[in-house]
């Protein structure tokens, strides 16, 4: 509202008394006489009121204590939670858009990520033809972006400020490019060999947690999973370069970036996957989801050996799985002995603290093979049968559950490594298999404890850096996006050619003023917070990449010249 409108509304004329019933403003003559007060006998005279207690002029109706505690308002809720913590904790919103701008900014490893990618220091189609999908703030999908250098994708980023961004396969054209070139002709052609391990597919076997939880409990089922995994890759496949990275909430990705794995077909995918994957679709008549007999398979046998020595910890301890009266029944049951049943059954009803621990045992020491063995010390059928009981249920318990449809497929998207899990606010981080059984997912960084520890970093050397930080993003910010509108309104002025012309134009003086900008903002990225030892390792990770794939060009130059 303008000053002038408000001074109007201040001189306008007061309102008619609804009580008149002409509506009409009394003439000058006549004289608006008061009402006269009629006196209450009942009323205290004014010298009477002189001498009483102020207390004991109000009416007893009136006199209430009131206790007031501020207990008893109840907890904030998560609105005033947000708006009473911004006032100390610029960060503690992680809803709010300037976190993830920062973090963009400020933090993400992108020459890292683009070495990975590329394979190589110099852009080449690797990285300007892969895929990018992007997921804004308002939950608009972004598919198909393409850039022809890192310094493109991370100016992209940061004008958009998604929330996250998956990367998907290279294709035969740069995918923004795609509607210029017959549809037949854009397909992918290359892309990582990619796993996903998910704690959700574990919710029937885990006690300690379920849906969105985790704990440091079951994610040893996470830790069994890429142990027995990273091992089938490297031993049956001969896969050097694994990548595994915290998904950020509940599970872990990987990411095999060998030549041999790039190429693979749809087929090959889907091979190595059933290779891999024991679980049957409906599972067996008595449940189990796993129905093998003996000989076991190499790879099988391999896993088992390893999955037998965490099982009583992870499972049986860890879990305690077979508490339940409906888990240990379905335990009895699988054994289709009525023996079994009968022997155990009414016990564990009256005794329900028994452990599982105990209860596996108990089994087991009713099949002793002793006991079970011919004359000529050969395992009977029966006891055979017993075996490949005893095998499938720890492989049920504990074999690696994979997203089968992740791994299949060429154009599947997965989240790049780094970025932020929006629920939570736990960064991505790549895991060491060697030491992921000790890896607490709750202490992974918190884009929000990254940010603070810049901030604090920057202002012990300088005071006034945290508001420079902030005044430069969004200059940035600010810079980025009047280019792009600028950009689009040339293209809808002008004609095919023109437009294309000035949206170039447009664009260089987008990137010329975020450069510019960027030039006084302050220097500071990951090396300043706790994602350091993350960013190292996955920077030797790529080193090794790299080598490996210069050494592997070499070694075509060789031979190309041999005659």
């Amino acid at each position: 509202m303008s000053s002038e409108d408000h001074m109007n509304i201040e001189a306008a004329p007061p309102v008619p008394n609804e009580t008149d019933n002409n509506n009409s403003k009394p003439l000058p003559s006549e004289e608006i006489q008061p009402t006269a007060e009629v006196p209450n006998k009942d009323d205290p005279s004014a010298d009477e009121l002189k001498d009483v207690p102020l207390d004991q002029l109000f009416d007893d109706e009136m006199d209430v204590d009131v206790d007031v505690d501020v207990d008893d308002a109840g907890p904030l809720n998560a609105e005033e939670y947000r708006l009473l913590a911004q006032f100390d904790d610029p960060w503690a919103d992680l809803k709010d858009p300037h976190v993830m701008m920062n973090f963009y900014r400020r933090i993400f490893p992108w020459k890292q990520l683009f070495l990975w990618l590329n394979h190589d220091h110099v852009p080449n189609y690797l990285f300007t033809h892969r895929e990018f999908a992007i997921t804004l703030q308002n939950d608009a999908y972004l598919r198909y972006n393409s850039y022809s250098s890192y310094i493109e994708l991370q100016k992209d980023i940061i004008r958009l400020n998604p929330t996250r961004f998956e990367i998907g396969p290279t294709y035969s054209a740069a995918p923004k490019d795609r509607k210029t070139i017959p549809k037949a002709s854009f397909k992918p052609i290359l892309r990582e060999l990619v796993f996903d391990i998910d704690l959700t597919d574990y919710d029937d076997i885990r006690r300690c947690c379920s849906d969105k939880k985790i704990c440091t409990q079951c994610w040893k089922f996470v830790a069994l999973a890429v142990e027995v995994l990273d091992l089938t890759l490297r031993h049956d496949f001969g896969y050097q370069h694994l990548l595994w990275v915290y998904s950020g909430r509940r599970g872990a990705h990987c990411w095999v970036s060998d030549e041999e794995a790039m190429r693979l077909t749809d087929d090959q995918r889907k091979a190595i996957v059933n290779y891999i994957n024991i679980f049957k679709a409906g599972g067996s008549k008595f449940g189990l989801k796993v129905d093998l007999k003996n000989p076991l398979h190499p790879m099988v046998e391999r896993s088992l050996e390893k999955l037998q020595v965490h099982f009583l910890n992870v499972v049986l301890q860890g879990q305690e799985v077979f508490m339940d009266e409906e888990k240990w029944t379905f335990l009895l049951r699988i054994w289709s002995d009525p023996n079994l049943v009968q022997a155990f059954e009414e016990e564990w009803k009256k005794n329900p603290e028994i452990s599982s621990e105990s209860k596996w045992k108990a089994i087991l020491q009713h099949y002793k093979p002793e006991n079970n063995k011919t004359s000529n010390n050969i395992p009977s059928k029966k006891m055979n049968g017993i075996l490949e009981t005893i095998n499938n249920v720890i492989l049920h318990y504990s074999y690696p559950r994979i997203d089968l449809e992740v791994s299949k497929h060429l154009n599947h998207l997965l989240k790049s490594p780094f970025c932020v899990h929006p629920a939570t606010g736990k960064v991505c981080i790549p895991i060491d298999p060697t030491t992921i059984a000790s890896f607490d997912p709750n202490s992974a960084p918190d884009v929000r404890d990254l940010l603070r520890q810049l901030d604090k970093q920057q202002s012990s050397s300088n005071p006034l850096s945290t508001a420079a930080a902030t005044a430069a993003t969004t200059a940035v910010s600010a810079a980025v996006t009047t280019a792009a509108a600028a950009a689009s309104a040339a293209s809808a002025a002008a004609t095919t050619t023109t437009s294309a012309s000035a949206t170039t134009a447009t664009t260089t003086t987008a990137t010329t003023t975020a450069t510019d900008t960027n030039a006084t903002a302050p220097q500071l990225n990951w090396a300043n917070t706790s994602l350091r030892p993350y960013v190292e390792f996955f920077q030797r990770h790529v080193d090794k990449l790299l080598k490996d794939t210069l050494q592997s060009k070499k070694n075509v130059q060789s031979d190309s010249l041999e005659f």
